[in-house]
Formats: structure tokens, C-alpha cells, sequence
């Protein structure tokens, strides 16, 4: 016999929490862009934290760090002036440094845009359609699905200390 009703499916995985890096200075309207098409469309991932008008100090290192360890991933809209942003550079620098995986995205088809300085050579700029941005991001979610599904291996555990 045959069910009825639409097919059975496991739970929905949890969106991928991604934190937005851009430069405030110029290129708020890419942020606008992006927020405009997640609320058309159903995707894959939330902001769990973007890019903050704050001052460049310690306390801002901590509270950003924090941010970015909290994000499976970062996603950087590139403009041109991405280049000289030292608030995109420190974001990128610490995605590095608590190792995240980022993805950048050229913000403007019809202008050259650069890479924040501390990207890696290597790094590859995508272009933005709704298409690359969500296989990008699903890209990312099956990496930290099988990060959390990964049985740990003995030499991970904290050895016990020994009594003496």
C-alpha cells in the first residue's frame, strides 16, 4: 500500500550561523542587498553577528572573537575599498585565527573590488548570485555537520592524571 501526504524527511538540520564582515564605511548597501534577499527566500543560514561601528581596541578584539567562534562561518562582502579596511582585515584575521572557514563574495558586478589585506592569496573572491552564495554555505554545512558527527579519536581525550 502506498502512504499518503508529502514524504517523510529527518528534522531540518540547523541553519548555518554565519557572521557578516563588510565595510561599514562603504559598502552598507551590500549588507542591505543581503538582507533583503534572505527575507525573500527561504536559505540555508542566518546572521548570527555582522560587521559593528566600534572602536579598534582590545575589548573590541574579545567581543569580536567571541562573535566569529560563535559563527560556523564568515562571509565578507568585498567592495573596492574592502582593501583598506582594517575592521574587515582584523575579522578575517581572526576567522583565521579561531579557525572558520570564510567565503568572499564580490559585492559589486561592475566595479573592482578587493580583498580585506589579511586574505590569503590563494583565497578566491565569488561572484554574488543567490545560486554561488548558497552552495557556498551548504558547502559549509555538511563540514560542520560531519565536524559534530565525527566519533573523537582516543589521542583527543584529556588524559587522566596519575596519582603520585
Amino acid at each position: 500500500m502506498f502512504e499518503s501526504g508529502p514524504p517523510r524527511t529527518a528534522s531540518p538540520a540547523a541553519k548555518v550561523r554565519v557572521f557578516l564582515s563588510y565595510d561599514r564605511e562603504h559598502d552598507e548597501d551590500l549588507c542591505e542587498r543581503l538582507d533583503h534577499q534572505l527575507s525573500e527566500s527561504s536559505s540555508e543560514f542566518e546572521i548570527s553577528a555582522r560587521s559593528a561601528d566600534r572602536a579598534v581596541e582590545d575589548h573590541w578584539d574579545d567581543t569580536l572573537r567571541r562573535e566569529i567562534r560563535g559563527a560556523d562561518q564568515v562571509l565578507v562582502l568585498c567592495g573596492e575599498h574592502t582593501e583598506g579596511s582594517q575592521r574587515v582585515g582584523a575579522e578575517v584575521r581572526i576567522a583565521q585565527e579561531e579557525e572558520r572557514p570564510y567565503t568572499l563574495l564580490w559585492g559589486r558586478r561592475e566595479r573592482m573590488c578587493t580583498k580585506p589585506t589579511t586574505a590569503r592569496t590563494v583565497d578566491a573572491m565569488y561572484s554574488w548570485t543567490w545560486e554561488i552564495l548558497q552552495a557556498q554555505i551548504l558547502m559549509i554545512r555538511h563540514a560542520v555537520q560531519r565536524r559534530r558527527e565525527a566519533p573523537r579519536k582516543p589521542s583527543d581525550r584529556v588524559p587522566e592524571s596519575q596519582p603520585a
